[in-house]
């Protein structure tokens, strides 16, 4: 376990808008940044980071945090994950507190299969450089292939040695558990025993975006290719990696990415490698799979601009074709270049210079309509076929989200076919019309199979189990916002009790005695955590109920807190008022009475309601109209409450 001490050094180091630039393109708004959140599919820039806060926030769906909770999210980590990352990265020593052994059984599973992948990767590595077998069959394959010594080293290439458990008896030997070599998926078990999935190849590791190990891919050299059913050999999906969720050479490329604001997709690991080694960096693949909406939202993060790089033979040309339309839909701009038949990226990239290569994709590549059409229309007499082309390009048009663009590639597929822009135009409308009714009957299906059992009397909540209406939740909201930034503070102060004693009361305290007089909890049970955690750490010297929920190690605690936080502080106010102890006490007072007032009138409606559908029991009815009695009081005098003053 990480000391505290050694954890609020991190804390106070880290800098959201380093931390979260590592991920997401950002640009300067005001005092804050702004770019394209990464928890959603958003098209316009709703993410902000805010530099004085050190917090991010997406005003669409609700995202964000500190630079711990930001890569727990993103990262799909832990707390201590994410606190280690960031040490990494600001070059800060961990000091460990020794682990009982409960604690080192309950390590992470996820972390456990991480630290397998990373000595397995630089196993797989020195294996090439240093064992007699490695130098002379893995690593002359790879100075066959052109591929310098500084490449090799960028992208951590490596050899698995022949012998069927070489690497297996390695991580044993290390103290790595079976249970981890197998699940990573570096070691297959069947009731032959455990051998290794990589044996006899060269090892192309996986780097996530954020430069973990989350799997390989093993090549089976060249004198051995004829009459092997597979020539690569790829981790299976586990845990820690989802292979419709990741693309090769993300973690190298996504700094040029940014750079060059453009990105090419290739199709293999040697393709990415050898446009690196021609000088072009901003190359990742997705090694043989169609494009999904995972990896395309991946990219989306970095740049709006895409270009597909393959060969010109069928399959090329099938590859490009695959995945456009979701990429469209994404709002990218897609480029496309089919090189001469024969080349592939890896050879042409070796066989001319970084000058070369990126004129001739200058002046080859086209835009997605223009390919599309050249490819499937141009030279098609057969009106049928003709027919069914034009209407495919005009449904990728119809994905498009950009309006203007929409109509600026009709207007051009118009004058390049020569028909009608009218009738382009219909047809567009007919498929995004389809669409549209399609999207909606989901909506209803979703819905229906949401809904409660129909026909069925409601039962009246008792208090303290009640539900909110909106207005009741909003008024939650601003007294859970208070509790957060101003949870500490004291607001009464000496007060005496009968016995003749004093007590003070903080903001959290007094939420929490006053609501806990007639059992009143919060609906939703997030905000019953925060102010019984605020409750309970008041007392505490120097404790800051803000700084103390933002880097909270529950995820859904830290989020909770920067959405409260940042609609008080909206990330772009350069002033914030700070309130005196006595306007403070009137806002929280005057959210209990407001809160109060919402659950009493609510208790009316389910009151009525209740007496709507109870007609034959008469004892039932002189109960329900005693409470409605009792509570109308009650609502009248809150009512008289909020009129007057609160704090005499």
């Amino acid at each position: 376990m990480i000391d505290r001490a050694t954890v609020d050094k991190i804390i106070d180091a880290a800098q959201i808008v380093d931390v979260v630039g590592e991920f997401v393109t950002l640009r300067k708004s005001g005092v804050n940044y702004k770019g394209l959140c990464p928890f959603h599919d958003d098209r316009n820039p709703s993410f902000m980071v805010s530099p004085a806060k050190n917090i991010c926030h997406c005003f669409v769906c609700g995202k964000g945090g500190t630079p711990a909770g930001f890569l727990m999210e993103h990262e799909q980590i832990t707390y201590p994950e994410a606190l280690r990352w960031l040490a990494n990265k600001y070059h800060i020593e961990i000091v460990e507190k020794e682990q009982t052994d409960e604690e080192r059984q309950a390590q992470s599973e996820r972390e456990s299969m991480f630290i397998v992948n990373e000595w397995a990767k630089d196993w797989f590595h020195h294996t090439m450089k240093e064992d007699p077998d490695g130098i002379a069959i893995g690593k002359q394959y790879f100075r066959s292939r052109g591929i310098r010594d500084d490449i090799i080293e960028k992208f951590q290439l490596g050899y698995a040695p022949q012998r069927r458990d070489a690497l297996y008896a390695a991580g044993v030997a290390k103290g790595y558990k079976k249970e981890f070599l197998v699940k990573t998926g570096l070691c297959i078990e069947n009731e032959r025993g455990v051998y290794d999935r990589y044996s006899g190849r060269v090892i192309f590791p996986w780097l996530n975006v954020s430069g973990k190990v989350v799997a390989f891919g093993g090549r089976v050299l060249d004198s051995r290719t004829k009459g092997v059913a597979q020539k690569y050999v790829n981790s299976p999906d586990s845990d820690i990696y989802h292979k419709e969720r990741e693309l090769y050479g993300i973690f190298q490329a996504k700094k040029a990415i940014v750079k060059e604001d453009c990105v090419y997709m290739v199709e293999g690991y040697t393709d990415v490698i050898a446009m690196h080694q021609a000088g072009i960096e901003n190359v990742v693949a997705n090694s043989g799979t169609a494009l999904s909406n995972y990896q395309i939202k991946l990219l989306h993060r970095f740049t709006n601009n895409i270009t597909l790089l393959y060969d010109g033979d069928e399959a090329g040309i099938h590859a490009a074709m695959r995945g456009t339309d979701m990429l469209l839909a994404d709002g990218m701009n897609i480029k496309v270049l089919l090189l001469p038949d024969g080349d592939d990226p890896d050879s042409f990239a070796r066989r001319h210079s970084t000058e070369e290569l990126k004129k001739y994709i200058e002046e080859n590549q086209q835009d997605f309509i223009s390919f599309k059409t050249r490819l499937t229309v141009e030279g098609v007499s057969d009106p049928v076929k003709r027919s069914e082309a034009i209407s495919g390009i005009v449904k990728s048009i119809s994905v498009i989200p950009n309006t203007i663009l929409r109509s600026t590639y009709l207007s051009d597929l118009s004058q390049r076919l020569g028909l009608k822009e009218q009738t382009l135009l219909s047809t567009m409308n007919g498929f995004i019309s389809h669409e549209r009714e399609e999207k909606q009957k989901e909506k209803e299906r979703e819905s229906s199979q949401q809904e409660g059992t129909v026909g069925q009397s409601p039962a009246i909540a008792p208090a303290g189990l009640h539900t909110v209406d909106e207005e009741a939740s909003k008024v939650e909201t601003l007294l859970m916002r208070e509790i957060v930034c101003h949870g500490e503070k004291v607001i009464y102060d000496n007060i005496e009790t009968e016995d003749g004693s004093t007590i003070s009361f903080t903001v959290a305290q007094y939420v929490d005695y006053d609501l806990g007089q007639d059992h009143i909890m919060f609906s939703r049970p997030i905000y019953n955590q925060i102010l019984a955690e605020a409750v309970a750490h008041s007392g505490e010297s120097g404790f800051k109920s803000e700084t103390y929920f933002l880097n909270h190690p529950d995820i859904a605690v830290s989020q909770q807190a920067t959405q409260l936080a940042v609609d008080r502080y909206r990330l772009g106010g350069r002033f914030v008022l700070k309130p005196n102890e006595d306007a403070l006490r009137q806002r929280v007072v005057h959210l209990i009475m407001d809160y109060r007032m919402d659950i009493v009138g609510r208790r009316l409606k389910d009151i009525q309601m209740a007496l709507r559908q109870t007609t034959n029991d008469m004892e039932q009815v002189m109960a329900l109209m005693r409470e409605y009695k009792e509570t109308q009081e009650l609502r009248d005098m809150l009512a008289r409450r909020l009129g007057s003053d609160v704090i005499k």
